[in-house]
């Protein structure tokens, strides 16, 4: 708080003070002075107009100190959440809660970096003291908010199995104080092969780009493996956990003339789908990816859940607690609608016919 030659006193009291000399100079005469009716309205002006300054800023400060604040803790970057981060808001307003009208949300983002998750979650908690805790961005956000609290609610997102992953013990039945939406999606990596395939089907060799240490794509190998033995084909997994491995993931691509490519998931892959989208542009790999943002920013194709859908029900759930109920009575929420999204743009680009029927089988066409 500023401070100045009146002293210490906030900035509202000094300005009240100088309206009361400025407009009032005569509320400075002496009692003596003034007959008594003059005095007593006087001094009965006095009394209304202090209670009511002094009571507004107060009821003010009460009132905004009152809201409930709601942390977002995500693996993930400010710049490429907006379209996940309007879901969430939309989600909790259809609960009736309004960031800035009756709660507050303080966001954290670890921009892509794990090991900056415990501080950001610790924050939340320690000096924030936040109602609930949305742990957004895959499942290194939910194990930092888990590590952080053992009491205050949190609500994960979660791409593949949270009870694998030892962030619940249960689905039905989760623990007091977490629970969450999840869609599993590092088991789709066989349907996305099945849908490659049928766009470029003389691609002999599929490749599988895979971050090894996201629990969210522990099963995708093992799942695309089995996917191309039954329809013969031959996969070459590449591990990429940095920006370098993906580059030199794409040299070997190019190397061994790789046909297509699957894009595993997880939030670095993610968060690095400008750099994948441009690489299999330069090599003319037709890739399939898990999730919309990439098709949007021109990528070829997707298969996977809504991660605005997902975040929607993340808001719903985060309102729900504000408005009283506990994580345990909120059983994992498992979504079960499916995007299939082409981007006709990106095909042409590659020289690729997309049959009229598998453009019927598209929920989204992008232009």
């Amino acid at each position: 708080m500023t401070q100045s030659g009146h002293g210490c006193s906030p900035a509202w009291v000094r300005r009240t003070a100088q309206f009361s000399i400025q407009k009032c100079d005569s509320l400075l005469i002496p009692d003596l002075v003034l007959g008594a009716g003059e005095a007593m309205r006087r001094r009965e002006f006095i009394r209304l107009s202090s209670s009511t300054v002094v009571a507004w800023p107060l009821a003010a400060w009460a009132q905004q100190a009152a809201m409930p604040v709601i942390g977002f803790l995500s693996f993930r970057s400010a710049n490429e959440f907006a379209a996940a981060e309007a879901a969430f808001r939309a989600g909790l307003s259809e609960i009736g809660y309004v960031e800035g009208r009756n709660v507050h949300i303080a966001f954290r983002w670890a921009e892509g970096q794990r090991d900056r998750l415990p501080a950001l979650a610790a924050d939340l908690v320690d000096n924030l003291h936040v109602a609930v805790i949305a742990a957004a961005g895959g499942g290194p956000s939910a194990l930092a908010a888990k590590a952080a609290t053992k009491t205050i609610p949190i609500v994960f997102t979660y791409g593949a199995d949270p009870v694998k992953a030892g962030i619940v013990a249960s689905l039905n039945n989760p623990e007091r104080n977490i629970t969450g939406i999840t869609w599993f999606s590092g088991d789709l990596a066989g349907k996305r092969l099945a849908l490659l395939h049928d766009i470029v089907p003389n691609a002999a060799t599929i490749g599988l780009l895979h971050d090894p240490n996201v629990p969210e794509s522990r099963s995708e190998p093992e799942d695309a493996q089995l996917a191309a033995g039954q329809l013969n084909l031959k996969i070459t997994i590449l591990d990429a956990s940095t920006e370098r491995e993906i580059d030199a993931a794409f040299a070997t691509l190019a190397k061994q003339h790789v046909g297509a490519l699957i894009s595993g998931a997880g939030p670095f892959l993610l968060s690095r789908r400008e750099q994948i989208i441009g690489l299999a542009a330069r090599h003319a790999i037709p890739t399939v990816y898990s999730v919309r943002e990439y098709v949007a920013a021109g990528g070829l194709m997707c298969y996977g859940n809504s991660n605005t859908e997902a975040y929607r029900h993340v808001g719903l759930y985060v309102g729900r607690i504000l408005r009283g109920a506990a994580p345990s009575e909120l059983p994992v929420e498992r979504l079960t609608k499916f995007e299939f999204v082409i981007n006709l743009t990106t095909a042409k680009a590659l020289g690729l016919t997309i049959p009229a029927s598998f453009l019927s089988l598209a929920d989204e066409l992008i232009e």
